[in-house]
């Protein structure tokens, strides 16, 4: 998808606080994301303020300067600030930068405003980045309790009971990447190095036991496993002396320790290569103009006193997406047919042809960029659209025609008109003589181009206009005798059933025409939907296997570090997301062939040349795919 790219100098405020202390999403960054066409990779970074998160998210960005960093104990970061640059590694897509405010700000001291700004970073990221100071103990684990009550502040269903633990979080949540500054450790557990990766993963450790004290302690570290997966860790060492901490902003890398300056380099490259394109449920990959619709979905809900429910929020978005899909593809659709199209087409193949390119493109953005059309109510309105479009371009290419035609018409007859007038042809031998006119004048009209698809109809409807005085001039022909005179007029009237029949003719190819396009049409609308469906069927199964394998290999943890209570707990959810993808597979048959019923007996309504055809089509694709 390659989609329109957007490249800012500097960041913008994406998410602020109104005068009444509420968030509020900043209309200007909106219409930054709505001009990104392309698929987002979205890394927001949270933490305490003061903990360096600017200077990371600037190093992705690639430049010294542009999240504001500062060198005081003031927080510099209010809201969510975003920045868009295009993605260094992954073609056609724009890597997208959100850097939240400090969390725990004393100056603020609004630890509701902290929870919704914390809650906003994970829906809206690919991955997000916790970043904190010194190492990962008990004490850093407890100052993330923010993801301890993201239960309390988002939903996945608008049933869900408050509080309910669900591995389908895991289908919503990014992966989670734990960074720690002026780390001065040496990576390490009883005598033996170990990784980064492994550094977090021992911090996270459940303890055994019942006591309050012992689910205090385990509480952020199960939150942290049950909802982010997968989980990395990255350790930086001091960057420089105090003194030049505080002229970050002015420093290259060469005025940085070379230590420290790997440990960046070695986070940046991850994420640049491991960060996966921002997706809801079922693998649907979001441009920019879909993450701003998120944006003031879920904001809109915090603003209302709501919390923002995933399921819900993606049903509303569907509706905005799925129409403006349809838009998006119509307006493809005439732009396409303006520049390519010019009236008249010789004949209505000329036109089918470029009707026929413009319509799969015009379908290939509809199924790219809609989701959710459970019942094919947009994709059917799109048939239905474009059918009309192309009626419309048809209606002027058969006035274009008619038009063209009259005009060749009025020239190349203009002498034998001259003729009529001045009785030219009302003497002995005259008929003959309009005969051969007319026929000399008709040959050449018939040898001009540029008359278009009713060349015939229109020269039928001249002649028979002039058959009148065709007799008249026939009549009054002294030369002629009677014997000859009748003979003429049955020639006349072959001749004019000639005509006819080659007007209808013509009127015949361009119906065959037509019927095709719609047979087309429908092809067209199924295959793509086809490809379509079998994406989505492929990316909802590899989304249980990823979740089913998260959950395993947390099983498999528990089981080793002997939570075998716990692991028998969660066999349950791991059955549950086995069935799942079992009935995934099985509803896919009754699906497809539901939405293939949809579409053939929706479009026979508006696409009537396609009826017979229908019984065919569907046995050709299931054939096909199974």
């Amino acid at each position: 998808m390659a989609g329109q790219r957007v490249s800012m100098k500097e960041p913008v405020c994406l998410i602020e606080n109104d005068s009444d202390g509420k968030l509020r999403v900043v209309r200007s960054a909106l219409d930054i994301l709505d001009q990104i066409d392309q698929h987002v990779v979205v890394v927001s970074v949270v933490g305490l303020y003061r903990t360096g998160k600017s200077y990371l998210m600037n190093k992705l960005a690639g430049e010294r300067k542009g999240f504001a960093l500062g060198a005081t104990i003031q927080s510099k970061t209010k809201g969510i600030w975003m920045w868009c640059v295009p993605h260094p590694e992954k073609r056609d897509h724009t890597l997208v930068l959100l850097d939240t405010e400090g969390l725990g700000d004393v100056e603020k001291g609004d630890e509701k405003n902290d929870n919704w700004i914390f809650s906003l970073a994970v829906l809206l990221s690919s991955t997000l980045v916790y970043n904190s100071m010194g190492t990962i103990d008990n004490n850093a684990l407890e100052k993330l309790h923010y993801v301890t009550e993201l239960t309390e502040h988002i939903k996945v269903k608008s049933n869900q009971r408050d509080g309910e633990e669900s591995s389908e979080y895991l289908r919503y949540f990014p992966s989670f990447v734990w960074t720690v500054r002026d780390f001065t450790l040496t990576l390490e557990v009883d005598g033996r190095p170990i990784t980064a990766n492994e550094y977090l993963e021992n911090a996270l450790k459940l303890k055994t036991g019942q006591s309050a004290k012992v689910q205090q302690y385990n509480l952020p570290r199960s939150c942290l496993r049950n909802y982010f997966s997968p989980r990395w860790c990255f350790v930086f060492e001091r960057p420089a002396s105090r003194d030049k901490m505080r002229r970050m902003e002015e420093l290259t890398d060469a005025d940085l320790e070379p230590a420290f300056v790997e440990q960046a380099k070695e986070f940046c490259d991850h994420v640049f290569k491991e960060v996966k394109t921002k997706t809801l449920k079922q693998g649907l990959k979001v441009t920019g103009r879909l993450l701003g619709n998120l944006a003031e979905t879920y904001v809109s809900a915090i603003r209302s006193g709501q919390i923002p429910c995933l399921d819900n929020s993606v049903v509303a978005l569907a509706q905005i997406e799925n129409s403006s899909a349809i838009e998006r593809a119509r307006a493809h659709y005439q732009k396409g047919m303006a520049d390519w199209v010019a009236y008249p087409t010789e004949t209505q193949e000329e036109l089918s042809e470029v009707h026929a390119v413009m319509e799969k493109e015009a379908v290939a953005i509809f199924i790219n960029n809609s989701f959710k059309d459970e019942d094919q109510k947009y994709q059917l309105e799109l048939m239905k659209v474009l059918q009309e479009e192309y009626e419309k371009i048809c209606e002027r290419n058969y006035k274009e025609s008619q038009k063209a035609c009259e005009s060749k018409i009025e020239c190349i007859f203009a002498p034998l008109e001259e003729k009529i007038r001045d009785g030219s042809y009302m003497t002995p031998g005259g008929y003959k003589e309009y005969c051969n006119d007319l026929k000399l004048a008709t040959s050449e009209y018939r040898s001009e181009g540029g008359r278009g698809v009713k060349a015939e109809e229109v020269l039928k409807e001249y002649l028979e206009r002039k058959a009148s005085i065709g007799q008249a001039i026939l009549s009054a022909d002294q030369s002629l005798t009677e014997a000859e005179q009748r003979a003429e007029a049955e020639q006349a009237k072959r001749e004019a059933s000639e005509r006819e029949n080659r007007a209808m003719e013509e009127q015949l190819v361009v119906q065959e025409r037509l019927r095709a396009d719609q047979q087309r049409t429908y092809e067209e609308n199924v295959n793509q939907l086809m490809e379509r469906m079998e994406r989505d069927s492929r990316n909802a199964i590899a989304e249980h296997d990823r979740v089913l394998q998260a959950r395993l290999k947390e099983q498999s943890d528990l089981l080793q570090q002997g939570f075998d209570d716990k692991a028998t707990q969660m066999q349950r959810g791991i059955d549950a997301l086995k069935d799942a993808k079992a009935q995934e597979v099985e509803n896919r048959i009754s699906f497809i062939s539901k939405a293939l019923d949809t579409v053939g007996t929706a479009a026979t309504m508006f696409l009537p040349g396609i009826f017979p055809q229908i019984g065919g089509m569907a046995l050709k694709f299931f054939s096909k795919l199974f």
